[in-house]
């Protein structure tokens, strides 16, 4: 008998909770909303460089004298690009990515040794963009086999970002309010916002263009004085922002 009244109980509970909740589904007027998607967006002039020169070195006999070779030249590269940036600026020197191994080819389905190969990498983070010009002019002379990489950020990407994010929700929210007065209501708090801030390396890419001062029919001495010159261009940085908003109304 107590059991029963128990269930009748529960079941009872059950029923008026289910009441309860149809009735405040039903008296609930619906919200609505209205969604809204802007963007801003700012072309930005790189101050950061990040530049890596590979030092590649072989011999056929010796590995040890492969290395010897390149970690003199190494070094000679390392010295040379520490006499151009500015520590206190934030500017510093590192070496990565070394490896020896020897290198095989394969001569009458045989695989036989053919030299001993040493590579490192010396990579600069530096400010200093007026000065990469002659990094690489005087890193190549060193004996620095090519410039492996080099790439261009933004130091105060942070603020940039922030900056385009107000500006992009400043838009948000007054096109949301323009779109309510116009159908005849009024904003009535935020829904759901998703903001993002991303940047376009590829946009307006940098340059690298090695040219010769040397004019048709110049002495030898004039040919000899006139060295390569590498001028850089570092080109822009695309940095936008978009805000996806959606608005209640009443």
């Amino acid at each position: 008998m107590k059991k029963s009244m128990v269930i009748i109980a529960v079941l009872s509970i059950l029923a008026g909770s289910m009441m309860t909740s149809q009735a405040g589904q039903t008296g609930e007027k619906e919200r609505g909303t209205i969604s809204i998607s802007t963007s801003a967006e700012a072309d930005v002039t790189p101050d950061v460089a990040d530049i890596s020169f590979a030092v590649v070195t072989t011999d056929a006999k010796s590995m040890q004298k492969a290395t010897l070779i390149n970690k003199d030249i190494s070094e000679k590269v390392y010295n040379i690009l520490k006499e151009q940036i500015n520590t206190a600026n934030g500017d510093y020197i590192k070496t990565s990515n070394y490896n020896a191994s020897p290198v095989y080819i394969y001569r009458d389905k045989k695989q036989i040794l053919d030299k001993y190969q040493v590579s490192n990498r010396v990579t600069v983070h530096t400010k200093s963009l007026d000065k990469l010009g002659s990094m690489i002019d005087k890193s190549m002379e060193a004996g620095a086999t090519n410039v492996d990489s080099l790439n261009f950020s933004i130091s105060n990407y942070e603020s940039r970002c922030n900056s385009l994010i107000e500006s992009a929700v400043k838009k948000a929210n007054s096109r949301a309010g323009i779109a309510a007065k116009n159908s005849g209501t009024t904003l009535d708090g935020i829904m759901s916002m998703n903001v993002s801030c991303s940047e376009n390396r590829n946009y307006n890419a940098p340059r690298i263009m090695m040219a010769k001062s040397m004019a048709l029919g110049a002495s030898n001495d004039a040919v000899e004085e006139a060295k390569p010159s590498t001028s850089i261009s570092a080109g822009v940085i695309k940095v936008y922002s978009n805000v996806n908003a959606t608005f209640f109304v009443k």
